[in-house]
């Protein structure tokens, strides 16, 4: 086999290894804003849980050694000066580890074993196995000893507290192997098909090939490109539970859910390389659409909520799909796109306009996608200038695919709402120099200082030369030297990690700069797109970031963040190669 390009070194404490359709990582975060000690095998199906507490052990007192850990895309390394061990994964649900000169214990993270909770141990009879079954995930993890000895078994059958493991080495030095797999009830006896060095190179080229697809384009003005590529390719799942497609979870740190805007950008991303998948990105929450015509907020493995909607950027975001798909959609998958589009528009037309209304109207700011803008801080029900933006692009892209699939009738249709949504957000909402939002219930306006109040410009060419051009000075107050802030820095609201009341954000960010350069503002966009670029190879990427100082916030290793920095440098990548442009062309 030739050997693949080992791919980018990231930390643990940011990125969790793990791999392509596995339901688990390998990480010291355990827990929201939680790191352990210890890396340990952390599951997500059934939630976020860390079952299996990973140690490096000192050969000579089997205490805990010191090492340094180093991980690439296939290989996950503890390094100390005695020896070392080392990771990788064998298949989406089966985990290899070798070491020599140190040893390991493989320890069950919770100590308490409740009837209801907790993790239960013991040895597999006539093998060379033990079993640790999780009542959080509902599965079995079984570690299985390939080469070398168990120096020591702890807590096998044991109820109530205590710690529960083996630890695993060698008498006389050498080499020791073990392999953990992730299962349900049952399963064959481990079968030893591949060498250890076979695994991790085979995991590299399943690496590198899909690095290959996703970025082709990369290039030293691109250093980051493979980083975003890992983050994508480490959080995908196989199809489990609720999750009915492989899917990229927007992280597998505590934000291990599909959201129903989040899923755009990554779609996008991937689109060229991997239409397949990308297309499975965009359809999974329609999966679960409800009867209204709505979106669920979130899906995960064994939730899907409903309790708030996402903002309907999905007519945007499928005519750019479809635009950058190396093959166009099926007439199957037009029809199905079609269907699922129309309702949810029907959703925002009729449950979400009030009797009487032009426009519909948010019922809280998780709706938008923005929870806690300043917008929403006056009254949490209102009609907002974004939303009708929105809302006529999704209406504009139906169009574009009821003429498509013949059906006129209802391409006129969708093109009246457009221009009668458009007219009543200018008519209603534009004040002359900005847009307001109002009271569902008392029709009162007001402005605010969050970035949501100009995402109208989303609308691009749409939009009156004379809006967007205001639109676009208001942008660029909030622009500070690492991207757009979500509420400008001189506003009293101001927080510096205070979500979206100032941090920057990766989906506004790509909204903003589509827009502007839609709407001929260039180089703003292009300032926008370079001053993100940056912000992503210096900070990697984290849910957002502090717009004054750049560091990263939050998660740290999310998906939405590395797709959107896979299209703008794509994009960038793209206009660098193109002949030189005419001034002002």
């Amino acid at each position: 086999m030739t050997a693949a390009r080992s791919g980018p070194a990231f930390s643990v404490r940011d990125i969790p290894f793990s791999t392509y359709g596995s339901w688990f990582d390998i990480s010291p975060v355990v827990a929201e804003k939680t790191y352990a000690e210890d890396l340990h095998l952390v599951s997500h199906q059934t939630g976020m849980h860390a079952v299996l507490r990973l140690v490096p052990l000192d050969a000579a007192t089997g205490r805990r050694a010191e090492t340094s850990v180093r991980a690439t895309p296939a290989l996950l390394s503890w390094a100390g000066p005695a020896g070392r061990v080392d990771l990788a994964y064998e298949s989406p649900d089966t985990v290899r580890l070798r070491g020599s000169g140190l040893g390991v214990g493989v320890f069950a993270a919770a100590r308490a074993l409740t009837p209801f909770s907790g993790t239960y141990f013991y040895r597999e009879p006539g093998t060379a196995a033990y079993v640790f079954t999780s009542y959080e995930t509902g599965r079995r993890y079984r570690l299985t000893v390939l080469s070398g000895t168990v120096t020591e078994t702890t807590g096998a059958q044991a109820l109530g507290s205590g710690d529960r493991g083996v630890t695993v080495g060698t008498d006389g030095g050498g080499v020791w192997e073990v392999a953990v797999e992730e299962y349900e009830t049952a399963r064959r006896p481990y079968d030893l098909t591949a060498t250890f060095d076979r695994v991790a190179d085979t995991a590299r080229a399943a690496f590198a090939a899909f690095t290959d697809t996703v970025a082709p384009w990369r290039s030293p003005a691109t250093p980051a490109a493979e980083l975003a590529a890992y983050v994508l390719w480490s959080a995908t799942v196989r199809p489990k539970g609720f999750v009915t497609r492989s899917a990229v979870l927007m992280s597998k740190h505590w934000m291990d859910k599909v959201w129903s805007w989040d899923h755009c950008f990554n779609a996008l991303a991937l689109a060229p390389g991997q239409p397949e998948l990308a297309w499975d990105q965009f359809s999974l929450p329609f999966d679960h659409q409800d009867e209204s015509g709505a979106l669920p907020d979130s899906v995960t493995h064994s939730e899907v909520l409903h309790n708030f909607v996402k903002p309907p950027i999905h007519g945007w975001a499928l005519g750019h799909l479809r635009r950058r798909l190396p093959t166009p959609l099926s007439l199957t998958q037009l029809a199905e796109g079609y269907d699922r589009l129309s309702r949810w528009t029907d959703f925002w037309l009729t449950a979400r306009r009030a009797p009487g209304a032009t426009l519909p109207h948010y019922q809280h700011g998780n709706d938008s996608g923005w929870d806690n803008a300043t917008t929403f801080d006056p009254e949490r029900l209102i009609v907002s200038a974004d939303l009708a933006a929105f809302l006529t692009l999704q209406l504009h892209e139906l169009a574009h695919l009821a003429q498509e699939l013949g059906l006129d009738g209802d391409a006129r249709r969708w093109r009246r709402t457009a221009a009668s949504t458009q007219a009543a957000m200018l008519n209603e909402l534009w004040s002359g120099d900005r847009f307001v939002a109002r009271s569902v219930n008392t029709q009162d306006t007001w402005s605010s200082a969050s970035l949501l109040d100009l995402m109208p410009i989303a609308l691009g060419e749409h939009l009156p030369e004379g809006v967007s051009g205001v639109l676009a000075a208001r942008i660029e107050a909030h622009l500070t030297p690492h991207g757009l802030a979500t509420e400008l820095p001189t506003s009293p609201h101001y927080l510096s990690d205070g979500y979206w009341r100032g941090p920057i954000w990766a989906p506004s960010t790509v909204l903003v700069e589509d827009g502007l350069r839609r709407a001929g503002h260039r180089g703003l966009a292009d300032e926008i797109s370079a001053r993100f670029r940056a912000l992503c190879e210096t900070s990697g990427f984290a849910e957002n970031f502090d717009a004054l100082t750049g560091t990263g916030l939050r998660d740290r290793a999310y998906t939405w963040t590395a797709g959107s920095y896979l299209l703008l440098a794509e994009a960038h990548e793209h206009r660098r190669a193109e002949p030189v442009r005419t001034a002002g062309g």
